[in-house]
């Protein structure tokens, strides 16, 4: 099977993705798309679980979202930054699978490397398009890219009903155990904020975005590129 991707999804741990977008993937897949997630680092830094651990959830998590594939660049948890060596691994995999629309987290975040995942993602698709930037790859050009939001919420340029698969989306979270499970119920864990109420929260996020347009649930991006409207449609009403 071909390694193209319609949407390729970038997060700098696993479970980002399916934090800010786990329904919009998975309501993309019962569409047809193809659709994958490269998580950079192995999330080495966590308070809680191993990176193998972690490996193994978000192994389960990638089936219950449906993914075509799912990888992980192994670049240092807690040592992302703008460099070359970077922009480069990230580059060669938009176009290792030539995807039309790529998602990066927003790049405003209270984890510092949401907003380097970001930063690198934004440099990198930019790259991919230049055929001179490492030729003995093809350039490939992005046709959008969007962000999603993690921990912090920011300008909302558009918004995806997810009301239909907000129950999926918490079966994909609840992969993790590691990071969401109670301190109190998981053996050599501490108390962080994730496993203090954090699927809760992410839930009363998507109700409260998806309220703007009196739908159930919803999940928010943002784009840097203005929308091309040909015309407005006439209201219905």
């Amino acid at each position: 099977m071909s390694e193209t991707l319609d949407i390729l999804v970038f997060g700098a741990h696993a479970d980002d993705a399916e934090i800010g977008m786990g329904g919009t993937i998975i309501k993309h897949v019962e569409a047809g798309y193809r659709v994958g997630i490269c998580d950079l680092t192995f999330a080495e830094m966590s308070s809680n679980g191993t990176p193998e651990r972690r490996r193994q959830e978000a192994d389960r998590a990638a089936k219950v979202l449906g993914l075509a594939m799912r990888s992980n660049l192994g670049l240092p948890d807690r040592g992302l930054f703008v460099t070359p060596e970077h922009v480069e691994a990230i580059t060669a995999e938009i176009r290792r699978h030539s995807p039309r629309i790529v998602f990066a987290p927003y790049w405003e975040d209270r984890h510092p490397d949401h907003v380097a995942c970001s930063k690198l993602v934004e440099e990198a698709v930019f790259n991919a398009k230049l055929r001179r930037y490492l030729p003995d790859q093809p350039a490939v050009l992005v046709n959008q890219l969007y962000f999603y939001f993690i921990n912090d919420m920011g300008r909302t340029d558009l918004m995806v009903d997810i009301t239909a698969q907000q129950e999926k989306k918490e079966q994909a979270l609840l992969c993790y155990r590691s990071q969401f499970e109670s301190a109190m119920s998981e053996p050599d864990s501490v108390s962080t904020p994730l496993n203090q109420g954090y699927i809760e929260r992410v839930r009363s996020r998507d109700k409260l975005t998806g309220q703007r347009r009196l739908i159930p649930y919803a999940e928010g991006f943002a784009t840097r590129s203005p929308f091309l409207v040909d015309k407005f449609m006439k209201d219905s009403h």
